[in-house]
């Protein structure tokens, strides 16, 4: 981990597509007004010909994506999680999901550290909505190295892939040689025998952190990272369960449907395990600084480490 260093994953998302503009020119970007925020400027600024502004009309822009990926394109289409998953839903389903069209949509702006910007755009529920379409590949990654990493990937998958970034800069856990990313394979940050915890994009670095709280206790956590959420690493997940007997969820998104439920669902299949799953307890937001959210909503490292002392040990 590189201390103090810390990146949003939006920022990470608009590098990288400029970076993969250079490697191929298939690639193109669309943004929904908004390549200020979304970061897709950069992109914008290298490749300005590649670069296709819809205006506000998010559903319209996914349809035109779905329309250039018929023609040999590679499309990238950005907005808010908020519209990207929740307004243009149906034209991502129709449109995209069901012909299995090569559409990658970059949704930026995702769960509660939105901030300021309020309930209205803290997208809690993107997750759960595109896991059920069909064929859908869904990532949200936990830092600048996995989510510049997890672009690429999403390039070299055919199919369609929703990719989750957030707005608030995260400390960099991945920067290490060693590191390397694949589709559907979750990441072991540290083993332990007594718990595991599995956590998804911007909480895992504090649940690393919450491991050390807990370790300061002589309880050992194992730490999984899972940035892919569909498909989900399957076997990782059984194996971890039956290796510690208690399993803790933690995700910046709704407890329904989200990364809990995915792991839920594989565990009561296949190995059932006491789990206890962290995020958004069935509510909106609220608008605040983000750092304040992530600590009111429970998911700074302190609050998971008391939620996991008191709810499953």
């Amino acid at each position: 981990m590189s201390e103090g260093k810390k990146i949003a994953t939006r920022e990470s998302y608009g590098n990288a597509l400029a970076e993969l503009g250079k490697e191929h020119e298939d690639v193109v970007v669309l943004d929904a007004d908004l390549a200020a925020a979304t970061k897709t400027g950069v992109f914008k600024k290298a490749f300005p010909e590649r670069h296709i502004d819809c205006g506000i009309a998010e559903c319209n822009m996914i349809g035109v994506a779905a329309g250039l990926s018929t023609t040999g394109k590679v499309p990238f289409a950005s907005s808010f999680a908020m519209f990207a998953a929740g307004r243009a839903f149906e034209q991502v389903r129709n449109s995209v999901g069901y012909p299995k069209l090569n559409v990658k949509i970059g949704a930026t702006h995702a769960g509660i550290s939105v901030g300021e910007d309020g309930a209205s755009h803290q997208c809690n529920e993107d997750i759960a909505l595109m896991r059920t379409i069909p064929g859908m590949v869904v990532i949200n990654p936990s830092d600048d190295v996995e989510a510049k990493a997890a672009v690429k990937a999403a390039y070299e998958h055919q199919g369609p892939v929703y990719l989750r970034f957030g707005r608030l800069a995260v400390p960099v856990i991945n920067d290490r040689p060693d590191y390397q990313f694949e589709l559907g394979k979750g990441v072991v940050l540290r083993e332990g025998r007594d718990l595991t915890i599995i956590a998804t994009g911007l909480p895992v670095a504090n649940c690393l952190e919450a491991a050390e709280k807990l370790a300061a206790d002589g309880i050992e956590a194992k730490v999984i990272n899972i940035h892919t959420i569909k498909p989900l690493d399957e076997e990782l997940v059984v194996a971890a369960a039956k290796e510690t007997g208690k399993v803790v969820t933690v995700e910046e998104h709704s407890v329904i449907g989200g990364l809990g439920s995915a792991v839920c669902d594989v565990l009561s299949e296949q190995a059932p395990t006491k789990v206890l799953k962290i995020g958004i307890n069935d509510t909106f937001g609220e608008s605040g600084p983000a750092v304040e959210l992530v600590k009111k909503y429970g998911l700074d490292a302190d609050s998971i480490y008391e939620k996991i002392k008191s709810g499953i040990l």
